[in-house]
């Protein structure tokens, strides 16, 4: 009789060994559930995005400032920005995950967070690869390991196909600005220098040690880039002032969506094809020829 008895508590123990899940975040610190996680609060808007194209979008309870794609997204209840998170707010939603940014601006409060006792995912893309990556740890946070498997191997195929493509394409010089006064750009650490790479372009700023460093003029002018890529077209109008660089005298001055190209989530894989046509473009401006 007793080992009858026993019996029912052993497998509950066991089904509750099975349910949890346990991942590797972006900074290489250990996440564990006893379950998958129903309460999510998302502090970052590309993982809102990640989270919603594998099949986790009903599971998210909060998110922040710019957390616009999908539209359902919209919705979502507001627990602060990039210059603050309201904390109340947040437990309120009684997350049993918090998904947050490794670079945001908050990080003291999500430590404070996970100090009380809230798992913490920190999402921290950095390079094209990390992105299926994180697709497939978010998939096993959520219970969503179908829908995150599916969407991480469409989009490796997809950035695949772009790499075997263009891989013999002839270089061009390019010039990626995402900011003014001062004038920053991308290195081959962020994952827009690694686009440009898989495009067949070679970011004349690439061996820069920051992701996102800041540059002169002078630098710029010195790198002679042949193609400047910008997301506004307005950064674009101060070097007209130099119709020497080449950008400049072959009307190569392109600006690229901000919203698709600077989110590392599932529609980068877009926007990583509309920049190699970009490229192509420029190619033919250039008069260049596959290598």
């Amino acid at each position: 009789m007793m080992r009858r008895g026993l019996a029912p508590a052993g497998l509950l123990l066991a089904t509750t060994a099975q349910a949890s899940v346990a991942v590797r975040d972006g900074m290489g610190n250990s996440v564990v559930l006893p379950a998958p996680a129903k309460r999510i609060v998302v502090l970052v808007p590309h993982a809102v995005e990640t989270l919603y194209a594998i099949g986790a979008g009903k599971q998210l309870v909060a998110a922040v400032d710019y957390s616009d794609y999908p539209p359902a997204a919209r919705q979502l209840p507001r627990v602060g920005g990039y210059s603050g998170l309201n904390v109340e707010a947040i437990l309120q939603q009684q997350p049993d995950l918090i998904v947050a940014w490794r670079d945001g601006g908050n990080l003291r409060t999500v430590q404070k967070l996970r100090e009380m006792g809230i798992p913490v995912y920190y999402s921290a893309p950095v390079l094209p690869a990390d992105i299926p990556r994180e697709m497939r740890a978010l998939g096993t946070l959520t219970g969503q390991q179908a829908g995150a498997e599916a969407q991480a191997a469409q989009f490796e195929q997809r950035m695949s196909r772009l790499q075997q493509r263009y891989r013999h394409s002839a270089s061009v010089r390019v010039f990626m600005q995402i900011g003014e006064q001062p004038i920053f750009t991308v290195s081959g650490q962020s994952f827009l220098g690694a686009l440009i790479t898989q495009c067949g372009g070679r970011n004349v700023f690439a061996g820069l040690a920051l992701p996102a460093p800041q540059v002169s003029t002078e630098a710029v002018i010195l790198a002679r880039p042949q193609l400047m890529l910008a997301f506004s077209p307005a950064l674009h109008v101060a070097w007209q002032r130099w119709p020497q660089l080449p950008a400049v005298a072959k009307g190569l001055q392109v600006t690229v969506d901000q919203d698709t190209i600077s989110r590392p989530g599932p529609r980068l894989a877009g926007a990583a094809e509309q920049l190699c046509t970009t490229l192509d473009l420029a190619r033919q401006k250039l008069g260049l020829t596959p290598r």
